[in-house]
């Protein structure tokens, strides 16, 4: 299993914990460590397993718009994208769990236009106004269908650090990584009013893979 550059920091910090602390329960406890011991080995199991880099066959895509990550689609409605488009969209927004592969994805192929950090709030992820207010990042791609696509990632209650590696003037490619955030967190896509969504509240997806909407040329 491949792990994601992002696990580095991560794992050192936490294999010293263990170590140390696990050498101080063995020391004093012999064997009622294993109280301590097996607790610390499934929770650095988990962090191995949260940085976990899925092999996906990704396609080439023109007018489709794909799941950019992981996650489950929480809210699908008209909204007024006032940072970028500045004009009433189709948001859909896919929550993740820590549970979830954590890779942020274009979801259109195209040219990157736009790219913004903003600080803010750790509201939990599915709060609706998690998308204005908490710590978030901006991407606006211009696709290939010419449409402006808007894409956002969203730190949430757990999540603490947002990394996004694009810049203005990249090649987009729909389904290739272009960020990732750590421990829980949500993404927004705002598309155009007349896309046609290919995907309902409930929905399950796999970033890189799932179609979740189609550009209307």
């Amino acid at each position: 299993m491949k792990l994601h550059k992002e696990s580095k920091g991560t794992l050192v910090v936490a294999i010293l914990f263990i170590a140390f602390i696990g050498t101080i329960s063995i020391y004093y406890l012999q064997l009622w460590s294993l109280v301590i011991l097996i607790p610390l080995l499934v929770m650095l199991g988990l962090i191995f397993w949260f940085f976990r880099v899925p092999n996906r066959a990704i396609l080439d895509h023109t007018e489709n718009v794909i799941a950019p990550v992981d996650g489950k689609v929480v809210m699908i409605k008209e909204v007024f994208e006032d940072e970028v488009l500045k004009a009433n969209c189709i948001q859909v927004s896919i929550f993740m769990s820590p549970l979830n592969v954590h890779i942020c994805r274009y979801p259109v192929s195209g040219d990157v236009t736009y790219k913004k950090y903003h600080p803010g709030k750790y509201l939990v992820a599915w709060h609706e106004k998690s998308s204005t207010e908490n710590e978030r990042t901006t991407v606006a791609v211009q696709s290939l269908t010419n449409h402006q696509v808007v894409f956002r990632q969203i730190a949430g209650y757990v999540a603490r650090r947002i990394v996004f590696y694009c810049n203005i003037e990249d090649k987009a490619k729909a389904g290739h990584e272009f960020g990732f955030i750590k421990f829980g967190s949500r993404m927004d896509v705002f598309l155009p009013l007349d896309t046609e969504i290919l995907c309902k509240i409930g929905d399950k997806t796999k970033g890189g893979l799932d179609v979740i909407a189609r550009l209307r040329d």
